[in-house]
């Protein structure tokens, strides 16, 4: 057993401290440091009577690693869980080399001033990590994370290589408002904005942003349109997977939000670039995330499913094969269960097992380590176990 300090209080962080709560044989202590305490006061209160273990709070801005160290020399957790926003992780991270504790996230770091989805900032880390004698695990969220196990336990189960992956994310809920994104809406409209891209032969191929549409029909939530988006889990699958030949990312998305996110770029609300208003300097697309439904509150008023998995096609013993992983979430399940839809959900609790895996040492590697360079068998067990089932299915439908 042993102590998780989660920083960031967002409805992923919600999540992932209610999946502390449910496995308090691994964290008998938990403590919460966000930027607004208050937010997370609300959540210990709403937890430590159920909770067998202790839950602590603090405030910490984690864009100061000097707080960050003193705060972690404080509370002296076995594993920092940074679900802080992906413009923090490089502070955290220099945080944990500082005091020597293992170190988890969901998302790449990208810089707040431009829209760069890369992992050599985090890569850059690995020689300081090994020498210090602890853990990075990267993207332990869903995509990029779920997706990087499913990717290994195709592989080391089913394939003697994998020469496609196409990763399909369908979110089929409807929370009743004509836009409105279901994860912080910066970093969703920065994804979604940018430039796509998929991996092919060796070298990147660059596309128009949603400029390649094609449609699925999604076990358990039907036919849905889905978009050719750059992500971050492809760089690393292509690395890490052997025999990949092409990777694809395709997301859903209804009508109205893009109708509405084409007329918000078309009046440069999306821009990252500051502008002056009223004698003061203010980032276009941070003030429409000010405006925006807090994604954390949108778990009441969702209905619906999600389904997101990995279309594999490879060889085994010299023949061709294509299987298709996968989970699906209710989010009228998942807010009975924990206060959150199901896109929160579906990161959360991967977030607490990644975490889980490097407290108890299951995966025990010195350095910094995507996650699917991990044996991928005691994640998908605890897949099953802590509410993301998932299932295996042999020949199915293909992406064109």
């Amino acid at each position: 057993m042993g102590k998780v300090l989660i920083v960031g209080c967002g409805g992923v962080a919600s999540v992932a401290v209610h999946k502390c709560c449910q496995n308090s044989k691994v964290f008998d202590a938990i403590c919460i440091a966000s930027r607004t305490v208050s937010k997370c006061e609300a959540l210990k209160e709403k937890l430590q009577a159920s909770y067998n273990g202790t839950i602590t709070t603090a405030q910490v801005d984690a864009d100061n690693p000097e707080e960050l160290i003193a705060l972690i020399e404080r509370e002296k957790p076995d594993v920092v869980l940074n679900l802080a926003l992906p413009y923090q992780d490089l502070t955290i991270m220099d945080a944990c080399l500082a005091t020597g504790v293992d170190y988890v996230d969901t998302a790449n770091y990208e810089p707040e001033d431009t829209a760069k989805f890369e992992y050599k900032w985090q890569w850059a880390y690995r020689e300081k990590f090994e020498k210090a004698g602890i853990t990075a695990l990267l993207g332990s969220g869903f995509d990029p994370g779920v997706t990087g196990v499913f990717s290994a336990y195709a592989l080391k189960h089913y394939f003697d290589e994998i020469n496609y992956i196409d990763i399909l994310d369908c979110n089929g809920g409807d929370h009743g408002y004509p836009f409105a994104t279901n994860f912080n809406p910066e970093i969703n409209i920065r994804e979604v904005s940018a430039k796509g891209s998929y991996w092919e032969d060796g070298h990147w191929v660059e596309t128009e942003p949603m400029e390649i549409k094609r449609e699925y029909d999604f076990p358990e939530v039907g036919m849905k349109d889905m978009y050719l988006l750059h992500h971050e889990e492809i760089e690393s699958l292509a690395l890490n997977i052997p025999g990949i030949k092409r990777i694809r990312f395709f997301m859903t998305f209804g009508q109205s939000y893009l109708t509405h996110l084409k007329c918000l770029e078309n009046v440069g609300m999306t821009s990252i670039e500051p502008i002056m208003y009223e004698g003061k300097e203010i980032v276009p697309l941070q003030f429409l995330k000010a405006v925006l439904p807090d994604p954390a509150s949108l778990g009441p008023r969702t209905k619906g499913k999600t389904n997101i998995g990995c279309i594999f096609t490879g060889k085994k013993d010299g023949k061709e094969k294509t299987i298709y992983i996968y989970n699906v979430c209710d989010h009228e399940e998942c807010y009975k269960e924990v206060g959150s839809q199901a896109v929160a959900y579906t990161t959360g609790v991967p977030a607490m097992i990644g975490a889980m895996m490097l407290m108890t040492k299951t995966w025990d590697k010195d350095g910094v380590y995507n996650i699917e360079e991990f044996d991928p068998d005691p994640f998908m067990d605890a897949l099953n176990e802590f509410g993301l089932p998932w299932k295996v299915v042999e020949n199915p439908q293909m992406v064109d």
